[in-house]
């Protein structure tokens, strides 16, 4: 199931994505009311295989209604997107994780996930506009990440049950203003500026994607393919990242984990030939299965801050 959140008057919206569109659960419980069915993508999410199992089975009986669903099913163009998880606990990102990206920052391989955090509030959705914070940095990169959301508290799990924890997983550009990152030994300033997560467009549930390490992903930047690799390339596989940080903290269901990017990024480049993104600017992250999230980058000065 392909789960995605509508904004709408300031609130966000469950919706589904079917073949013809968009299903607006709210709207179809007005018309349609059953008080067993979720309407939140975090109680989904918390209410796991029970939860799923209630929607497919709502959204069958409400797609069996010969002519009653009309106007409930929503076109992609039509739809503000909210960032696919909203609330989530925790944000927890792993540093360097690509064996080639970690080679083309002159990096060396890493013997434990390096891990960092992102808050809240870098939390956009798919096609949103993101202001680039100009006034403390010149040097916003993208980073083309899946992410795996977690489904069922996760405390001292094994590698071999890690993802069983495992909800589903999405596409994020883990924005980096690349000179707030290396003014201190800590990544967390350059990583957490407004809107520098956008999620999206869906969270797809784990049936959907029978082995995340081996899914393409690539990152399109005014059209032209700026990272191009696999997620087979990871250090630490997604197995092992999550059962390395359930050994240190409890995960919890609706928790996030951004679990690296791969080569391509400006940071890469020769210093001289580093072109950060500008005013205008649009990046597309698309990941096999998980669909393509697009999000255009504008002055600050122009934004409606």
């Amino acid at each position: 199931m392909k789960l995605v959140n509508i904004e709408r008057d300031g609130e966000y919206r469950l919706g589904v994505k079917l073949d013809d569109g968009i299903l607006d659960i709210q709207s179809a419980l007005e018309r349609f009311p059953d008080s067993n069915v979720p309407t939140d993508v975090m109680e989904v999410i918390a209410g796991g295989t029970e939860s799923l199992a209630t929607l497919a089975a709502y959204i069958e009986r409400v797609l069996q209604s010969a002519g009653h669903a009309e106007g409930l099913l929503l076109q992609e163009e039509d739809i503000r997107f909210g960032p696919c998880v909203t609330s989530p606990n925790k944000i927890i990102c792993v540093g360097l994780n690509y064996r080639q990206h970690a080679i083309e920052t002159n990096a060396p391989i890493p013997q434990y996930p390096i891990l960092f955090n992102k808050f809240n509030n870098t939390l956009t959705g798919h096609h949103k506009d993101i202001a680039l914070p100009e006034r403390v940095t010149s040097q916003v990169d993208y980073e083309a990440e899946l992410v795996i959301v977690i489904g069922k508290s996760a405390k001292y799990v094994s590698k071999d049950e890690a993802l069983q924890h495992v909800f589903g997983y999405c596409s994020v550009n883990d924005l980096s203003a690349r000179d707030l990152q290396m003014r201190t030994p800590q990544w967390l300033l350059g990583k957490s500026c407004d809107d520098f997560s956008p999620l999206g467009p869906y969270l797809v549930t784990v049936d959907e994607i029978p082995n995340p390490n081996d899914l393409e992903i690539t990152c399109v930047v005014n059209g032209e393919t700026r990272q191009h690799s696999n997620t087979s390339d990871m250090i630490f596989p997604c197995d092992e990242v999550v059962s390395y940080i359930s050994q240190h903290m409890t995960l919890v269901p609706g928790d996030i984990i951004l679990t690296g990017t791969p080569e391509g990024v400006v940071l890469g480049y020769p210093e001289e030939q580093r072109v950060y993104l500008k005013d205008g600017d649009v990046v597309t992250i698309e990941i096999e299965r998980l669909g393509s999230l697009t999000n255009r980058l504008v002055s600050e000065t122009y934004s409606n801050l």
